[in-house]
């Protein structure tokens, strides 16, 4: 039997044998939630930060969309291999190289000189976060025993709600106080020292662990599931800049055969006895089916929003990342709030209502939102947003906390913990899914609501215009101008780019004083126009959201009526 003291001999449980607790396991405990907390931050602040590259690198916005959509897609696409790595070959040794990796890689974003290098940078990133975050539960249920587990995992879930709460404040105030003259570029670059301290205690703190019974990795599947994503990811992001070429919606259709390919693939590897990247047998096990399609459907709704959100509140409104990140801390609040109240007392009572009543709660919250929109327009205030903002995250809050429980509930216990790393995938899928389908639900109406918005200024306008002298006649053909250049304006996926639309002359006739004057009227209106177009882009956005929350809510029925949450 291996000494307890030795941090680098593989730990082999024997069934049914006692095995020595590991006198460094709370110092181990706080390595990998270290490296939890580094995980989660990063997510939610690059969320506040992406106004700031937009502008800092000259970035588009379908560019803007694979910085976030770039690691969540790797992270994907690798989370299931990473853990059937750290099963393989060692959990600390898979760990070390993704903690490694993930440090190298925040380092190559934080000095990223262009969007292609930070989407690479942010791809890399997800892969080494794809082999560090599976091996967390495993080294927690490995390293600490039965008893204690319910304490540390109390602990895992509190880091997670604080990077929730915290990530959007602390990108906040590194972007607005540009440190060293860096912009962005520090949300990134705070994760080297953290990461340095990370391999240094893994080294001396985690011991080694390997599964008896390891699977195989599945390279084939692992190709194939990217490869359709992919094909379905990439028309998604840049077909509105690219004016919806027939090439895109061949990628689509493209899509759909290349996962079908991928289920008969996961079919035939496992009558062959090999381990396909997703068991099609899970399926058999209603809790799992409902609990898959819910997560991925769910996810695709929140990523969704979030981007959302981030734009029309940055961009749109004009609003400091450290506003926009203060912003959101009724959402963390009512999250954290519902999550805790969800686990402890409303999931054993109400069993699968608590899910269904978080996404009940979630529409509520978008509706809500919705009608705020609408009501202050390019006026909203942040203190307005708290009610639909709080709404929002408790109903979120109720549905993320347990819904691992209840997919899991009819799957066997052997299955577990593939049945846990499948359902993990398609979180980080839905999240991807969705921050593609922006381009398509949000920004793609920007332009049309633009020309909305005008035409709802135009009174305003022409008064202005005809304080600063300009003749009555005149009026008409300066509002469908500017309304014009607005359209255009809100259609450029290159933020660089003025549209000739916006370079036309005032009318000749006018002397030069008054056409300065016009000039001043409408760039003034410039702020309000934009404002009121996201505004009202956003509202289309959230009917998506509502819409697609609801079909998930009517899902939630094919969930057992209770959770039975299994030791993974």
């Amino acid at each position: 039997m291996t000494s307890p003291q030795d941090t680098s001999a593989p730990v082999q449980p024997a069934a049914g044998s006692a095995q020595p607790l590991d006198p460094k396991r709370w110092l181990a405990l706080t390595v990998v939630l270290v490296a939890a907390f580094m995980d989660l931050l990063d997510v939610t602040i690059v969320n506040v930060a992406i106004p700031s590259i937009q502008r800092n690198l000259n970035a588009g916005y379908s560019e803007i969309q694979w910085v976030a959509a770039g690691y969540a897609l790797a992270f994907a696409a690798g989370l299931i291999t990473g853990g059937r790595l750290g099963d393989i070959y060692g959990r600390k040794r898979i760990f070390l190289i993704g903690i490694v990796g993930f440090t190298a890689a925040s380092a190559l974003c934080g000095v990223a000189t262009g969007p292609q290098f930070l989407i690479g940078a942010r791809v890399f990133q997800g892969a080494m976060a794809a082999l560090m975050v599976p091996q967390i539960l495993a080294i927690i249920h490995v390293t600490f025993p039965k008893e204690e587990r319910g304490k540390v995992f109390g602990m895992y879930g509190g880091i997670a709600g604080s990077a929730t709460v915290f990530g959007p404040i602390i990108g906040g105030l590194l972007v607005q106080y540009n440190i060293l003259g860096l912009h962005w570029r520090p949300i990134f670059l705070v994760n080297v020292p953290i990461g340095i301290f990370g391999v240094l205690a893994t080294l001396a703190y985690i011991r080694e662990s390997k599964s008896e019974t390891a699977l195989k990795l599945d390279l084939g599947g692992m190709l194939l599931a990217t490869a359709g994503v992919l094909l379905l990811v990439y028309p998604l992001t840049e077909g509105r800049q690219l004016g919806w070429p027939a090439w895109a919606f061949g990628m689509l259709g493209a899509s759909v055969a290349v996962l079908a390919l991928f289920v008969y693939y996961s079919h035939v590897t496992a009558k062959r006895g090999g381990s396909p990247l997703l068991p099609l047998s899970l399926f058999k096990a209603r809790s799992f089916a409902g609990g898959f399609s819910v997560n991925l459907a769910f996810n695709l709704a929140t990523g969704s929003f979030f981007l959302m959100w981030t734009l029309y509140m940055q961009v749109g409104l004009g609003w400091t990342p450290l506003h926009a990140g203060l912003t959101g801390l009724p959402f963390s609040v009512g999250l954290a709030l519902a999550a805790a109240l969800s686990v402890q007392y409303l999931a054993p009572s109400m069993g699968r209502y608590t899910l269904i009543t978080g996404g009940v709660i979630v529409c509520l919250g978008a509706l809500l939102f919705i009608g705020t929109a609408d009501r202050y327009g390019a006026g909203i205030d942040s203190w307005k947003m708290i009610p639909a903002l709080f709404l929002l995250g408790a109903g979120v809050g109720l549905v993320v906390s347990t819904l691992m429980d209840f997919a899991l509930t009819d799957v066997p216990h052997e299955a577990a913990g593939s049945a846990s790393g499948a359902i993990n995938m398609t979180w980080q899928a839905g999240m991807t899914i969705g921050i593609a389908i922006v381009g398509v639900i949000f920004l793609s109406p920007l332009s049309g609501q633009a020309a909305r918005s005008v035409d709802s200024l135009a009174p305003r306008i022409s008064t202005q215009l005809t304080a600063a002298g300009v003749p009555a006649p005149l009026h008409g053909p300066i509002i469908s101008g500017y309304k014009t250049c607005a359209q255009d304006l809100a259609g450029e996926t290159d933020p660089t780019v003025v549209p000739a639309s916006c370079k036309q002359a005032p009318p000749s006739e006018l002397p030069p004083q008054t056409a300065a004057k016009i000039g001043q009227v409408l760039t003034a209106q410039s702020p309000t126009v934009q404002a009121d177009a996201f505004s009202r882009a956003f509202k289309i956005g959230l009917i998506y959201v509502i819409g697609l929350v609801l079909v998930v809510t009517a899902m939630m029925f094919s969930l057992p009526k209770k959770a039975k949450p299994q030791e993974l």
